[in-house]
């Protein structure tokens, strides 16, 4: 038996074996896999805009003879993989986030991974909450800086390592998530700023999961609190809420123009295709009141299925705890064979032993629903 053959066999031994599913297709808040339709709780689409038909049919029709109506971009932004309609998605999402500069990125791992290792080097030091995205853990590993990874939301213990560390390095940067992707629970970001003010470092928010959902603009928890002048470094991502594909960074200029020079996963990857950039612009600038209505929507329901049913939380991110791997596996089954498209997520995405579900809200679910599938949990529980 081979090196890899003896791995999987591990895998398979302790219940955490990954394969990719056989979804046949997405209509709204349901998803058809392997003949069945099943109301869909795993799913980052949190506006249900991926399969509005009138939206997409509106946009095709109106778009289709564009000459930037094309399926690959065919180079990097640095060669020909641009046009005037990128520069116009980076000026709109920099206004959003009331920031001077935007840069564009084909994936949210792939912003976070080029943001963070390219914006320090070994003279700098870098602070981060510990349940950080993968993304994030990948790009400190990979800019050979020193990290520091203070404890899920323990403020104290990250002000600690700031005294104890920060003043052996020349720049600093704490990082971290909003709305973190596997707990649903939201950072204390006004504590971070003051922080990084205490201690001259600049500060990095990862708005992947609130993009889109909260805020006067849409931006996110900094946009709700009215603290996003007060962020160094935001990255979120198109792939979720927004419902197309790439991810961005907004700060500075200067920030930016580094980026531009300094980060790999920009400067050596075929552009993003310009279709999805007209989809996003076509979003932001023609329907941004249905995105917009979509989002009260999505709020009302957070709202309401959190003060109904669930002790804590306040995002669309809704963590069932159970930590065994094959306990949280035939849960799982369990509640797919009703009509529940919710599935484990285990180690390594989440902590040994704290294996769960992850039930994702969406806008087009109702309340009703949410309480039979969390009575369903119970149950199977």
């Amino acid at each position: 038996m081979s090196f890899y053959e003896e791995e999987i066999k591990k895998l398979v031994e302790k219940d955490n074996f990954r394969q990719v599913h056989n979804i046949e297709e997405k209509h709204g808040k349901y998803i058809t896999v392997s003949g069945r339709d099943m109301l869909n709780f795993s799913s980052n689409d949190y506006l249900n805009l991926s399969t509005e038909r009138n939206l997409i049919n509106e946009f095709i029709q109106k778009y289709k003879d564009c000459n930037e109506f094309i399926f690959s971009s065919t180079s990097s932004r640095l060669l020909t993989g641009t046009s005037k309609i990128y520069n116009r998605l980076e000026k709109n999402l920099a206004k959003l986030f009331s920031k001077e500069a935007c840069l564009l990125f084909n994936t949210g791992y792939q912003c976070n991974l080029g943001v963070v290792s390219a914006l320090v080097n070994r003279d700098d030091v870098i602070f981060s909450d510990k349940l950080n995205h993968a993304s994030i853990i990948d790009g400190m590993r990979l800019s050979g800086t020193p990290f520091y990874r203070y404890r899920h939301f323990d403020y104290e213990n990250l002000e600690e390592l700031l005294k104890k560390h920060r003043n052996n390095h020349k720049k600093a940067i704490i990082i971290s998530e909003s709305v973190f992707s596997m707990d649903g629970d939201v950072a204390d970001i006004k504590k971070l700023i003051e922080l990084k003010k205490k201690y001259d470092c600049y500060l990095m928010i990862d708005e992947a999961h609130a993009f889109g959902i909260y805020g006067k603009n849409l931006a996110g928890i900094a946009d709700r609190d009215n603290l996003l002048n007060e962020i160094d470094i935001i990255t979120a991502t198109l792939g979720k809420s927004f419902a197309s594909m790439g991810a961005f960074c907004v700060s500075s200029k200067t920030i930016i123009d580094y980026l531009i020079n300094k980060a790999n996963s920009f400067i050596f990857s075929t552009a993003i295709p310009s279709v999805n950039i007209m989809w996003t612009n076509f979003l932001i600038e023609e329907h941004f009141d249905i995105v917009k209505n979509k989002a009260d929507k999505l709020n009302k329901l957070i709202k309401d299925a959190h003060n109904y049913i669930l002790d804590g939380g306040t995002t669309q991110i809704v963590p069932v705890i159970i930590g065994e791997n094959n306990k949280t596996v035939k849960i799982a089954e369990q509640l797919q064979s009703k009509g529940f498209y919710i599935l484990p997520v285990r180690p390594p995405t989440v902590p040994v032993n704290t294996s769960r579900l992850r039930l994702s809200l969406t806008a087009d679910i109702t309340i009703e629903e949410f309480k039979t599938v969390i009575n369903t949990v119970k149950e199977a529980m």
